[in-house]
């Protein structure tokens, strides 16, 4: 084993530990067990932009759309077609999924500033659609009338609809899934064409690389990652909202990435940690808790470009 997979190797543990330990040593923090849920599934949604944001180089700010979506999907799939969890978790993901691989195949030849505000422009469109769209979606007063169903699983019957801990258990195997899922497209071939990707895209042109194709599949597969998180989300909530949708959020999951290092696999879920933490907290003492965010998002990029995680990573590796 090399000198950095011994490395790594207690990170992970230590990470993990902390995870599935979480609804127990929270409350000795003053935080909760739905607390740490969101962390979770927001971790997860920042996870999921920084799949093109950090490892193909390309950014987008209308990935809310497809967390909304995938929230609303799984709303719908409850209230109209079955009470059934999996199933509405399938129908969010698929929807956002499908939508956004679609709209990517007609946005994959811009890039930079021009990339970003056509993802924000079709965010908006659908942001729009579900705030009109009353008798479908609830309009501005958002989908109600569903609720998270208890999984049953042969013999074993999993309450996530009345205990809190059960479903943050069952978030985080959803999370496992997708992270690991993540993690091997991330370190297989198709992962290394992504990087070299970021770091020249003229000179993997000259290589051969077919490199619309490459952004158009990081693409797809991450807005079908941030719709499942976004599925998670309206489980958590029992409630979708317009303003999952809105490019607000896309903002706040930039920062999520950038704040924890988008350069790392692990940074954005430590930003998502950091940014819903003080959310929680500093709300509860003022209204104006985004400019305390705002404030410490402009301290991260000044004196630690490389996010949290990157700094802690440097000092470890001094």
């Amino acid at each position: 084993m090399s000198a950095g997979g011994r490395t790594r190797l207690p990170v992970l543990l230590a990470i993990w530990a902390a995870l599935l330990a979480a609804p127990f040593w929270l409350p000795l923090i003053g935080g909760y067990t739905a607390l740490g849920t969101r962390v979770l599934v927001l971790g997860l949604a920042a996870m999921s932009l920084n799949f093109l944001l950090g490892f193909t180089g390309v950014l987008s700010f209308g990935h809310a759309a497809w967390f909304g979506l995938g929230a609303y999907g799984a709303g719908l799939s409850l209230k109209f077609l079955a009470a059934s969890t999996p199933l509405a978790l399938l129908f969010g993901t698929l929807l956002g999924g499908v939508l956004g691989a679609a709209l990517g195949a007609l946005i994959v030849h811009r890039r930079g500033i021009y990339f970003a505000m056509v993802t924000i422009a079709f965010g908006q469109v659908f942001y729009y659609i579900a705030y009109r769209w009353n008798s479908l979606t609830g309009g501005d007063d958002g989908l109600r009338g569903f609720a998270r169903q208890p999984i049953a699983l042969g013999p074993w019957h999993i309450d996530i609809l009345n205990s809190g801990l059960a479903f943050y258990y069952f978030v985080l195997f959803c999370f496992a899934l997708a992270v690991g899922a993540m993690a091997l497209l991330l370190r297989s071939p198709f992962g290394g064409t992504l990087l070299a990707i970021r770091e020249n895209e003229r000179r993997a042109r000259f290589l051969g690389i077919p490199v619309e194709l490459h952004v158009w599949i990081a693409f797809a597969l991450s807005c079908l990652f941030i719709s499942f998180a976004g599925g998670l989300y309206a489980l958590l909530n029992n409630f979708a909202d317009p303003n999952n949708l809105h490019y607000s959020l896309s903002g706040d999951l930039v920062i999520m990435a950038v704040m924890g290092g988008m350069r790392n696999f692990w940074g954005p879920l430590l930003g998502a940690a950091v940014f819903v933490v003080l959310q929680d907290y500093v709300s509860s003492l003022t209204t104006n808790w985004m400019s305390f965010i705002g404030l410490l998002f402009v301290l991260v990029v000044l004196f630690f470009p490389r996010g949290l995680l990157g700094v802690a990573r440097g000092k470890s590796a001094a």
